[in-house]
């Protein structure tokens, strides 16, 4: 790994798909993952797939975190992966939090989901996850 990519800081960016109202935990998430060393970028409510897909690539972020509980997940989460992958993004990383039944994580890891993160998932975890993740893709 070259010395820009060891001091480059991980790129988040956290966005709330869909109509959900409710941005609490996606705000701890997001503060966690500044704690814990990277830059984030936190979108707001209400935004479309199309909306999180230009802005993860005006942002050029190392990943992704969709915060979900209105039950779009699998309609949403499918959508913003392809729309990554069209924009030649397809190695951002997506993590996904929220109430997201357990039977509907194979369906969402086949889209393209890294990692679907249930309620009460301990932050430290997210953040190692995603330090991991991202560690794994960076040039040696």
């Amino acid at each position: 790994m070259s010395a820009q990519d060891q001091e480059r800081k991980i790129r988040v960016l956290v966005a709330k798909p869909g109509l959900d109202g409710h941005d609490r935990g996606a705000k701890v998430v997001a503060r966690a993952l500044r704690d814990a060393g990277m830059e984030v970028i936190y979108t707001g409510l209400r935004q479309t797939p199309e909306m999180i897909a230009e802005a993860a690539l005006q942002e050029d972020v190392d990943v992704v975190g969709l915060s979900i509980l209105s039950g779009a997940h699998m309609a949403l989460l499918p959508r913003i992966a392809e729309l990554l992958r069209v924009d030649g993004m397809a190695d951002v990383i997506i993590v996904a939090g929220g109430i997201i039944p357990d039977e509907d994580v194979p369906a969402l890891e086949a889209a393209g989901v890294a990692r679907v993160f249930g309620p009460g998932t301990p932050t430290d975890e997210i953040a190692a996850f995603i330090q991991g993740a991202v560690a794994q893709r960076r040039p040696a």
